[in-house]
Order: structure tokens, then C-alpha cells, then sequence
């Protein structure tokens, strides 16, 4: 398989899981405004899967560094595949109440809250289970970026609501969600080898692990995305028969599309890991709150009516969030 033993490629292909992970849930912004999120959900797990496949048949399989990806498959433990499929499972549901609070509360909020908190316990498990760089700089990062998810809540909070309770419950389901997302990582790698180039026996190189992620979070769609089309959260029962008859090819592509960009910035942050270290290379793509920010606020425009104060705001998030993502870098 083909893999990554430069530090500094090891850190673009973490800024491109940053891209990935901050822009992938504007094609869900794009698919609300004729169908329901829980509709264009079945299409963006299918995304992940196909590309996990991709890459695995590919990159997974060229080069003489490793295991390919069916020798990988052949060998691995069913401790190793528990765990990988584990991390889509609670992936798949961290990330359905995501698409639910940008569905209530807009990208600006949801990002911010869901996927910074996830940042911060997500880098610290896993520096705990694989400690590597710097900790000093790497949690004095983290914590900048804990500063700038305060500094974007306040500048949320000056926008104009007319629904109160709407709000608040954005805000609530965006919190659950965070708690849960900074889990996904750590168990993924629990079944991954530490050294891909001379995997350990049992365990699952980066493509393998992605695509037994992938099948987890496909698979564990049908229980949890079956569950949000009830009354779950919104009230509203939405019939399945719906996905085929009110959707087009227009809206399956945006749905797919979707889930590949998520899944090719995962990818990336799987394979940098090896070089980087699991907990540096997380942390950088999980500062992807300030990409859905910037997507928020300057192509949504969910801020244009807030009071100017909310401006400071809004400057104190990014500035923090450069500043945390230096550190993170120098870290290692």
C-alpha cells in the first residue's frame, strides 16, 4: 500500500481532512432546501462506503510498504474488526445529530459547538493511548481552540432568534453530539497496527480500517437514520418510500458527493496518522469548525443579522483557531 513517511505531507493531507471535514455538510445545506436531512443521509453513507472502497482497491493495494488491502482483510482479528466497525457505529451517530443541528441551528452554531468539542476530547484520548509530541504545545493548542467554540457560541447567541426553544435545542442536540464524536477516532485506531509499513499481526492497516469503518457506519445507518426518520427530534414521521419518489439524480449525486468528500479527508487523516500521530493529525482535521464557520457566515450569511458587536466575536474564534492550529503543528 502507499504511505505517508514525511511529516510535512503527513500535515497537508491533515489540512485537507480539515477542508474536507468543514465543507462536506454544505452539500446537506444544498439538499434541505428540497428534502429532508434524514433523506439525503442514506445517500452520503453510501458515499463513504464507495470511496472507502476506492481508495482501499488502489492506494490500498499498490506499492510494496505493508500489507495490501485483501492480505490485510485476511488476516486481521475479530478484536481488531470489532473496534473499527465500533468507531463508524458511533461515528454514524454523532454525526446524524450534526446534520440534525445544522437542519435546526445552521452551520455557523453547529460546527463550532459539535465538532470543537469532539477536538478537544478527541486529542486528549488519544494522545493518552498513543502519546506522541510535544503535550505542552499540543493542549495549549487545543485549548485555543476550546476558546475560540466560546467565542463562537457568544457571537451565536447575538443573532436575532425567533424561536427560542429552536435555538436552544440546536445548541443541546450540537453538545451530545460532540460528546459522542470524540470517540469515533480513538476506536478506529484501537484496531489499527502502529507501525504501517510492518503491521502487527491481527491488526488493521489505514485503507482496511477505513472500509470496516465505512461498512459500520452504512450499515449502522439502517438502525439509527431509520430511527430519526419518526418523530425523533423533529416531530415529523418521514416515509421511506420518499427517498425514491421524491428524490432525483441531482439529489442522490449532491447526497453521495457529500459523503466522498467527507470520506477522502478521512482517508487522508487515517493514512497521515501513521506519520504525524494519531492525536496531531486529528486535531488538525477536527479544526474544521473554522471552515464550516467561514462557510456560515460568508456564503449562508447566518450572521447578517446580527448586531456589528458580534464582529469581535467572530474575529476573537478565528484568530484563536490560527493560533491553536500553530501549536498543534509545532507540536510535533
Amino acid at each position: 500500500m502507499i504511505l505517508v513517511e514525511n511529516y510535512f505531507i503527513a500535515i497537508i493531507m491533515s489540512f485537507v481532512t480539515m477542508l474536507c471535514w468543514g465543507s462536506w455538510a454544505n452539500t446537506q445545506k444544498l439538499a434541505s432546501k428540497e428534502w429532508k436531512y434524514q433523506l439525503f443521509y442514506w445517500d452520503y453513507a453510501i458515499g463513504v462506503f464507495l470511496l472507502s472502497l476506492v481508495f482501499a482497491l488502489t492506494m490500498g493495494s499498490l506499492g510494496g510498504a505493508g500489507r495490501s488491502f485483501f492480505a490485510d482483510l485476511s488476516q486481521m482479528s475479530g478484536k481488531a474488526f470489532l473496534f473499527a466497525f465500533l468507531g463508524g457505529v458511533v461515528f454514524n451517530i454523532a454525526n446524524i445529530l450534526l446534520v440534525a443541528a445544522i437542519d435546526i441551528a445552521g452551520m455557523a452554531v453547529a460546527f463550532p459547538i459539535g465538532v470543537g468539542i469532539a477536538l478537544v476530547e478527541g486529542v486528549i484520548i488519544n494522545y493518552i493511548a498513543k502519546p506522541k509530541g510535544n503535550p505542552v504545545l499540543l493542549f495549549i493548542g487545543v485549548a485555543a481552540v476550546a476558546f475560540a467554540i466560546i467565542f463562537d457560541a457568544i457571537a451565536y447567541s447575538k443573532i436575532p432568534s425567533e424561536d427560542f426553544k429552536t435555538t436552544k435545542k440546536g445548541i443541546i442536540i450540537s453538545i451530545i453530539c460532540g460528546l459522542l464524536m470524540g470517540l469515533w477516532y480513538y476506536l478506529v485506531q484501537a484496531g489499527m497496527a502502529t507501525n504501517f509499513a510492518s503491521p502487527q499481526p491481527g491488526l488493521l492497516g489505514p485503507y482496511s480500517a477505513v472500509v470496516v469503518f465505512s461498512l459500520g457506519l452504512l450499515l449502522s445507518t439502517f438502525v439509527w437514520n431509520s430511527n430519526f426518520m419518526s418523530k425523533i427530534l423533529t416531530g415529523e414521521q418521514i416515509e421511506f418510500k420518499k427517498y425514491f419518489t421524491e428524490g432525483n439524480t441531482k439529489l442522490h449525486l449532491v447526497g453521495i458527493l457529500g459523503g466522498i468528500i467527507w470520506c477522502l479527508g478521512t482517508s487522508f487523516n487515517i493514512i497521515a496518522s501513521g506519520e504525524a500521530g494519531p492525536s496531531i493529525s486529528y486535531g488538525l482535521g477536527q479544526s474544521a469548525p473554522m471552515v464550516g464557520a467561514l462557510w456560515g457566515i460568508f456564503i449562508w450569511r447566518e450572521f447578517d443579522e446580527a448586531p456589528k458587536t458580534t464582529n469581535k466575536f467572530l474575529t476573537m474564534m478565528f484568530l484563536l483557531f490560527i493560533i491553536g492550529l500553530v501549536l498543534i503543528i509545532m507540536a510535533r
